[in-house]
This record gives C-alpha cells, sequence and structure tokens, in this order.
C-alpha cells in the first residue's frame, strides 16, 4: 500500500475540481479568477507537478502565466491559506533578512514603456530563440530604441536599475538607474523566485536570455550576468531551497565559476552538463535554436541527468571501479604480481596489499626482498625499492649474482671457465633489461608526497595498473623528530595504507623485531614481536616473521642454513608456516623447500 502524499492531499483540498493525470494535477486557476481572467465557459488551467521522484514536485504555475508559480509555501502565500496546512512549513525557521534601504523612487513606470517598445522584429528574434511573447511580458523585458531592457526587480517587488544590452552585440550593455543596484549583490536576475522556491527547486542559468528560454518551459529560475557573478550570489539566500540546478554556458571559465559555487553551496547543487560534443559557448538559447520542438524534452533530459556536487563517488563510478578493478584482478597483471616463490603465493594469493615482515638482524630479510623485487621486475612488473640498509650497488650486485650463478669473488677476479664467461654476459644483458622496472632509491629525506610522485611516475612511465614497492626498513624511514620514532613509524603507515588504495600499490615492507629484557629475541612468530609501532596490526593486511633455523655460532656450512617464513597476521589467510627457505649459497638468493 502506498503512502499518501502530503504534497498532493494539499493541492486537492485547495484547488476545486482538481483532476490527477500522468502525474500532474490540473484545475481552474483561482488567481485568473481573483483577476477577472476566468470564465465558467473559458476557464484558464493551474498545473501542478505531483510525481514524488521528481525534483519540482509540488510546483504549479498558471498555463496563462498570471502570477509567478513555486511551492507548497508559496502557494499558501498567495492563497492565504494559513502557513501551517503547508506541507514543510517550518515555524522555527529563521528567513535571511537583508537589511536594504530602498529608495523612494524606483523605475517601475520606465519599464513599462520600455515594454510598449518592443519591436516585431525583435519578438521574431526571440522566437528563434524558442521564446514567446507571453514569457517577455512575464518577464517585463522592453526596449529602448537601441537597447533591449532586462529589468531586476529587487525582493520588495520594485526595480530600480536595468540593465540593457544591444541585441546583436551582447558584450555592448550598460546599467540604467539607480547605480547602486547594479552592484554585484544585486545582480540577480528574476531574485523574487528564490522565495517562491521554498522547499522546492530552483535553476541558476548564465545570462537573461537563458532564463528566458527557461520560463518558456514552465521552470523556475534566476540569472546571472555571467558565471563570475556566481562568486557574489550569498549561499543564505538560497538556505531554504532544497535543490539547486546550475546550468551555464560551455566554458573553461563558466565552468570553473560554478564549480566554485557547487563546492561553496555544498550538497543540494546539481550541475547540468552538457554532451562532451557540444560546441563552445553553448547555452539554452543555442539549443533551444538548434532543437525547436525538441528543445523541451532535451532540457528535461539534462535536468534528470544533473549530477549532485557531491563528498562521494557517483554510484556509477563506485560499480565501474569496482567491475574494472575484478577485470584487473582476473588478469594477466594480477597473475604477474607473484613473488616467485609457489607456496608463499598460494598462502597470501599473490602479493597484494601492505605486507611486512619481521626478521632477526642478518636472516636475510633483504636478500628475500631483494629477489622478489628482481623476480617482478624480470616479469615487467614496476617497482621502487626504497633501501636504507645495503645501498644502490650492493642491491645490483646481488642481483647480479643470483641472476649469474657467480659469487662475487667470481665476478671481481674475473677467473671464469666458457660456460661461466656465458652465464655473466647472459646476466648482465637480463639486469639492464629489467632495470627499467626496477628503480633503487635510496635518498634519506624521502617523504610522502615525494613516494607519491614516485609511484604515480614509475606507473605511467611502464604504462601498468600495478606497482610494487619495497621498503627497507620500516624503522629507517625518515622522521621529522627522532624522538617520535613510534608516532613517526604509525604516521608512515597511514600513509602507506592510502598510497595502497589510491594507486593500486603494493607493499613489501621490512621491519624490526624487539629485543626481549635479557636482549635476546623470541624465536616464537607472534604479532608482538613487531618494533616500535602498535598500528602494524591494524594496517598490514599481512604480517610474516622470518625465523632462522641456524646456530649464528655454529659453524655449519652456509649452504645449510634454513629459514622459516610464518604468518602471523592476515586480513584474509589463516596464520601458520608458509615455507622454509634454503640459502642459495653464495649466490645471494633463497630456494624454497
Amino acid at each position: 500500500m502506498s503512502r499518501p502524499d502530503p504534497v498532493a492531499e494539499f493541492y486537492i483540498k485547495h484547488l476545486p475540481g482538481a483532476k490527477l493525470k500522468n502525474s500532474y494535477l490540473t484545475a481552474p486557476c483561482p488567481f485568473c479568477k481573483e483577476q477577472g481572467k476566468s470564465s465558467a465557459t473559458t476557464p484558464r488551467l493551474l498545473v501542478v507537478a505531483i510525481n514524488p521522484e521528481s525534483a519540482f514536485h509540488g510546483y504549479y504555475r498558471c498555463l496563462h502565466r498570471c502570477v509567478a508559480g513555486g511551492f507548497p509555501l508559496h502557494f499558501a502565500r498567495q492563497s492565504r491559506i494559513n502557513l501551517n496546512l503547508a506541507p514543510g512549513f517550518d515555524p522555527d525557521r529563521d528567513y535571511m533578512t537583508v537589511k536594504i534601504n530602498y529608495p523612494p523612487k524606483n523605475i517601475n513606470t520606465e519599464v513599462i514603456s520600455f515594454m510598449e517598445k518592443m519591436t516585431a522584429d525583435l519578438f521574431i528574434r526571440f522566437a528563434s530563440q524558442g521564446i514567446s511573447k507571453a514569457v517577455l511580458e512575464e518577464m517585463r523585458i522592453g526596449f529602448n530604441g537601441r537597447y533591449l531592457v532586462y529589468p531586476y526587480f529587487q525582493e520588495d517587488g520594485n526595480c530600480y536599475a536595468a540593465r540593457c544590452v544591444h541585441p546583436e552585440r551582447p558584450d555592448d550593455f550598460f546599467w540604467h538607474g539607480n547605480e547602486d543596484f547594479s552592484a554585484p549583490s544585486f545582480r540577480i536576475f528574476n531574485k523574487q523566485e528564490i522565495m517562491r522556491c521554498e522547499n522546492g527547486s530552483l535553476v541558476i542559468v548564465e545570462g537573461e536570455d537563458n532564463l528566458l528560454a527557461l520560463r518558456q518551459l514552465g521552470l523556475p529560475g534566476i540569472a546571472v550576468v555571467s558565471a563570475s557573478d556566481l562568486a557574489h550570489l550569498d549561499a543564505e539566500r538560497l538556505a531554504w531551497v532544497r535543490i539547486v540546478f546550475v546550468c551555464v554556458s560551455k566554458s573553461p571559465e563558466s565552468e570553473a565559476a560554478a564549480r566554485d559555487f557547487a563546492e561553496r553551496l555544498g550538497f543540494k547543487v546539481r550541475m547540468i552538463r552538457w554532451p562532451d560534443s557540444a560546441p563552445k559557448q553553448y547555452c539554452l538559447t543555442k539549443m533551444a535554436a538548434e532543437l525547436g520542438d525538441g528543445f523541451q524534452k532535451a532540457v528535461f533530459n539534462l535536468i534528470k541527468e544533473a549530477k549532485s556536487f557531491s563528498p562521494f563517488s557517483s554510484p556509477e563510478r563506485e560499480f565501474l571501479h569496482f567491475e574494472e578493478q575484478l577485470r584487473r584482478d582476473s588478469g594477466d597483471g594480477a597473475a604477474a604480481m607473484r613473488s616467485g616463490f609457489p607456496k608463499l603465493d598460494k598462502v597470501l594469493g599473490g602479493m597484494h596489499g601492505i605486507s611486512i615482515m619481521g626478521g632477526l638482524p642478518k636472516a636475510g630479510k633483504s636478500c628475500f626482498f631483494i629477489q622478489i623485487a628482481s623476480e617482478m621486475a624480470r616479469r615487467k612488473i614496476p617497482v621502487i625499492y626504497y633501501d636504507f640498509e645495503n645501498g644502490r650497488q650492493k642491491i645490483y650486485q646481488r642481483t647480479f649474482c643470483r641472476l649469474s650463478k657467480l659469487s662475487v669473488d667470481q665476478i671481481r677476479y674475473g677467473e671464469l671457465n666458457e660456460e661461466e664467461a656465458s652465464r655473466l654476459k647472459a646476466a648482465k644483458a637480463e639486469l639492464q633489461k629489467l632495470l627499467p622496472w626496477l628503480r633503487v632509491v635510496t635518498d634519506r629525506r624521502l617523504t610522502p608526497e615525494l613516494m607519491r610522485s614516485h609511484i604515480d611516475f614509475l606507473r605511467h612511465e611502464c604504462n601498468s595498473d600495478y606497482i610494487m614497492v619495497v621498503i627497507d626498513s620500516l624503522h629507517k624511514l625518515p622522521f621529522k623528530d627522532f624522538a617520535e620514532r613510534r608516532t613517526g613509524i604509525d604516521a608512515w603507515l597511514r600513509q602507506l595504507e592510502a598510497l595502497r588504495d589510491e594507486f593500486n600499490a603494493s607493499f613489501l615492507v621490512v621491519s624490526e623485531l624487539t629485543r626481549r629484557e635479557d636482549g635476546k629475541y623470541d624465536q616464537q612468530p607472534q604479532l608482538g614481536a613487531f618494533k616500535g609501532s602498535g598500528d602494524i596490526e591494524y594496517s598490514a593486511d599481512n604480517a610474516m616473521v622470518l625465523l632462522p633455523q641456524w646456530d649464528p655460532f655454529n659453524r655449519e656450512p652456509a649452504e645449510l642454513r634454513r629459514n622459516d617464513l610464518w604468518l602471523v597476521a592476515s586480513r584474509e589467510r589463516s596464520p601458520g608456516l608458509i615455507a622454509s627457505y634454503q640459502l642459495d649459497y653464495p649466490y645471494w638468493g633463497f630456494v624454497e623447500r
């Protein structure tokens, strides 16, 4: 069962003979009847929009323009009905009162005389833009013999200044009347419409003729001389208008001014946007001249599609982004986000999000991440390696050793057989080939803003939807105040979260572990072992601990050293042992057992 519509009920109660058809109420116009302009045989009609889903729900107007239309509260005032009976009435509403000392002299009589000077040629000019003589009379447009006269009536119902515009040269204009009322704050054409649209919708356009085209369609609106005048339109004036549509000419300057106005006014603004195919300086009058009878449908479509000036992304954009991310996650790029260690990739589902790995000193954390970084770069995933531990040369050297399966001494002293020399040559070519995808940064003046620019640049440089960022290590990131180290680490973690979400970036972060009171490290893999940050458990998508299963004081061969990698916390995975990794000595790599 549908709920009753209080707006429809209000109009039905106060409009005798009202009939409902296609979401509109029609009834004999009571205002025409008061003025003696209607009879029993030829009744003039008043129309009310009562579609609750329409932005103009409750807007009424006389089809013969005997009075200006409006919304229920204005209808109640115009009909001398107790405002308590009108839907939306608020007895505590504090209306904006502007203290204006209106002068005793106005130009109302002159406005009438200007209206009488309108010529047939001018009526034809306006008709070519879809504007009828009835609308010109309603808005009291006149002519002084050379210039069109647009009267700017104020809230007190009088006109003190009018803008005079040459019919063929819009840039040729001047103000007639009291110059005080040509000031920016008074340059609102059809200003009285604002009060009539209380609790309803209002369209703001650029230029008086565009408002005339809008009035031809029976829509409520006001106009500013140019979009730059929106800066002088006080937001408090529009406090009780529910929705404000803004329609300016298609130009960068006008659109920028409209956006500034929308930012100031906030959520109630709906921006009317022209089609991309529309020419520069396109506006309502040009559309009316171009489309003719199709103008009304086109305008209502633009209003229907008008976007709210919202702090949130549109639902359409959110769905498209979600769908695009699904496509990326199932595409070749997502498949390339692998570490090169099958068990690690299986447990984590690939290298996504923020993965933090802690470990004992000299456990091989840097070596482990250098290997992952270089393997990803080989698959043309862009990688930024922020190094504060080893130095650029050492990273390249270790990568070179692993690629060539030659020790540092063999590379340095060059005592190689033919097969080893061939591997060296191939490794040089491989390293050179992957370096465009692997960028090492050792600048200790790093800031979140600089990291953001690095990520943005490399993603565009490599034309990639993905990027891997390695930080070695978290505790050596630059802080403004070393005494506030823990606060600084947590602040960096917040920044990494933002970068992850903004750029679809993945992070591998080396972390230190905390010593016990006896100065030794806990051999139990647990989240509490991480040093210096309580935020790791909240920021990390995966937290891992690399524990060596060998005694540093034991003289056993290096190639027998084994490290266990444990997952201690994860947003989506169960904690536990990931795999064991054997040191591939002396080639600065690991082999997953």
